[in-house]
């Protein structure tokens, strides 16, 4: 999921596998699979880079091994932080 701004300054979260296609002509419009159109404060270039993070960081969290997770529960512990 991806956070963006419509024009009216209002937030409003995407999910980045439902973008099919990005326009700027000048505002920016994303056009998702299901049909609808939002037209939007950022950039292409901003919305592009936004979704390439995320796609990032779900592949991060899915090549995570259980020896992985374990130590970070180990560490978090020690620190008392929640995951």
């Amino acid at each position: 999921m991806i956070q963006l701004t419509r024009m009216n300054r209002t937030p409003v979260v995407v999910n980045a596998d439902l973008i099919e296609f990005l326009e700027a002509t000048p505002d920016t419009i994303v056009s998702l699979t299901t049909g609808k159109r939002l037209v939007v404060l950022e950039t292409v270039a901003e919305i592009v880079a936004m979704v390439i993070a995320y796609r990032r960081a779900c592949q991060e969290v899915g090549a995570t091994t259980e020896s992985e997770i374990l130590k970070k529960k180990e560490l978090a512990g020690r620190s008392r932080i929640t995951i």
